[in-house]
């Protein structure tokens, strides 16, 4: 057997292409609630058959992420209880997520994602660009998340961070809020900077429940209307 073979690396399936990119425009905002998205048109768009998109579209919707019609997909309106039922699990995972990768974080290489990812959010805020900020913060969360060392959990995470997301790009325009963000995610870092679980997790709900309240404040969401 020849030692220095190493596998192979597999590009990834034309279904799963299409996921990431339908999944990229929803978080970016280019995706709208109510935007219908049918078959035939995205797959004219992105130039493959239809079976990919229908794939990816299924898959969006099984995350919550889009809801069918019959004849289409859209992206749901959240209404304030849709906010507080998400917003309850990431109080329960994120903190227990950030809390496992403490004891790695101590290590600069390890870190050295997450600390590049908070210079550029510090950067993007200073130079009063939003759309710099919110590609910075989505860097940020794939640093840490990549030190998580349950796979099942880091997909949760990914899963209801991407119901915000959408919140998140009509939200973070406003420099207060981004000022708030920012700090939440400093206290978070200094915590996994001295390998602190216990305070980074507390800093991580901390930072959930003042990210909730000032994107809630921010679209005017009240008991009866729609995100």
């Amino acid at each position: 057997m020849v030692s220095t073979l190493q596998p192979v690396e597999r590009p990834l399936a034309l279904g799963e292409r299409v996921y990431h990119t339908l999944r990229d425009h929803l978080r970016s905002g280019q995706i709208v609630a109510g935007q219908p998205l049918q078959e035939v048109q995205l797959a004219e768009k992105l130039g493959v058959s239809r079976t990919p998109v229908r794939e990816a579209l299924r898959r969006l919707a099984s995350e919550g992420l889009l809801v069918s019609d019959n004849r289409s997909f859209v992206v749901p309106s959240l209404t304030l209880q849709d906010v507080n039922d998400i917003y309850e699990i990431r109080f329960l995972i994120e903190p227990a997520a950030i809390r496992s990768i403490a004891p790695l974080t101590r290590s600069p290489e390890l870190r050295r994602g997450i600390e590049d990812a908070l210079a550029a959010i510090v950067r993007a805020h200073k130079a009063g660009d939003a759309a710099a900020f919110r590609e910075a913060t989505i860097c940020f969360r794939a640093a840490w998340l990549a030190l998580v060392p349950n796979p099942r959990l880091v997909r949760i995470v990914e899963q209801y961070a991407d119901h915000m997301q959408r919140i998140r790009t009509l939200t973070l325009d406003d420099p207060e809020i981004r000022t708030i963000v920012l700090r939440g995610l400093n206290r978070i870092s200094s915590a996994l900077a001295a390998g602190d679980g216990d305070t980074a997790a507390t800093a991580m709900l901390e930072h959930l429940v003042e990210a909730k309240r000032a994107f809630i404040a921010a679209v005017g969401l009240n008991e009866d209307g729609p995100a």
